[in-house]
């Protein structure tokens, strides 16, 4: 992942066409529907999407997983809106993505999509408490004096509380990373969006933030990691498998008590999988 674009589209109110709206299944939070997706290279023609569909479900924790080059990052990328598809649907929380105006998209993204980058992405400037109230001084989300009171109580839920007023540079890689999944919440989204979020952490704190990521399925978020974690793909929901461009498996989880990995969820609660994904090469961002 890499900077985040569209920042200061947040500020202004578009006047665009309204969000266009999809009916989808009950239980559905994202659904890509026969989405293809090319590219024009030297080489010529690249396909990194070929007929894909995908359903996520409201609260599920799902793993994404493969090699580089088999297509985690380019599921992402539709997810938020970052790249639209050549053809076919994606539909996120009742919108459909791949027809909003660009006028209105970094504004729809701010205020549904939160977004953890594996290197944190926290503005240097800015103290802890600062870096979580960003998104809500772009999106406007709450009356300028809610907007402490809404960071601290962000903080406080990933145990940050105390660094409040500290620089970024002051904390260690995990309390980062910690921050930053406080700052993708800053506006309550449904839908979390997580880019090798423990890639650059040691065991013990990994262990910790999939811990996060667990509780906060359990209250209700959506959430879609791209890892090559083992113990976050055994510890999700479901684990799908990228592989040359094509969904090779979407494994159910099964917890040590019999639930599934990561949420609350029944067991038979199965989201839907089939065909590929390709990759490419622009990052995720939010």
């Amino acid at each position: 992942m890499g900077t985040i674009p569209g920042l200061s589209a947040l500020r202004r109110r578009s006047t665009d066409d309204a969000l266009p709206a999809v009916q989808q299944e009950p239980g559905a939070m994202i659904d890509l529907t026969h989405v293809v997706k090319t590219f024009e290279t030297a080489a010529g023609q690249f396909r990194a999407l070929d007929d894909v569909t995908v359903r996520v479900k409201v609260g599920e924790l799902v793993a994404v997983v493969g090699k580089s080059g088999s297509g985690k990052s380019t599921m992402l990328n539709m997810i938020a809106g970052i790249d639209r598809p050549t053809s076919g649907d994606v539909v996120v929380a009742g919108t459909a993505v791949h027809a909003v105006s660009e006028g209105n998209l970094a504004a729809w993204r701010g205020r549904t999509l939160g977004i953890v980058f594996q290197f944190f992405q926290l503005m240097p400037t800015l103290n802890v408490l600062e870096n979580v109230m960003l998104p809500m001084d772009f999106a406007r989300s709450y009356p300028r004096d809610q907007r402490p009171r809404k960071a601290r109580a962000l903080l406080e839920q990933v145990g940050m509380v105390e660094h409040a007023d500290k620089l970024p540079s002051a904390l260690s890689g995990g309390e980062q990373q910690r921050v930053a999944i406080a700052r993708a919440l800053a506006n309550d989204p449904p839908v979390l969006l997580a880019d090798e979020p423990t890639g650059n952490l040691d065991t013990q704190t990994a262990d910790a933030v999939l811990r996060l990521f667990v509780r906060l399925v359990r209250g209700g978020k959506t959430i879609v990691i791209v890892t090559h974690d083992s113990d976050i793909a055994a510890r999700a929901d479901r684990m799908v498998t990228l592989s040359d461009g094509h969904v090779v498996d979407a494994l159910l989880n099964q917890g040590q008590d019999g639930r599934r990995g990561g949420g609350e969820a029944e067991p038979g609660e199965v989201s839907e999988v089939t065909d590929g994904v390709g990759e490419h090469p622009s990052d995720v961002g939010q």
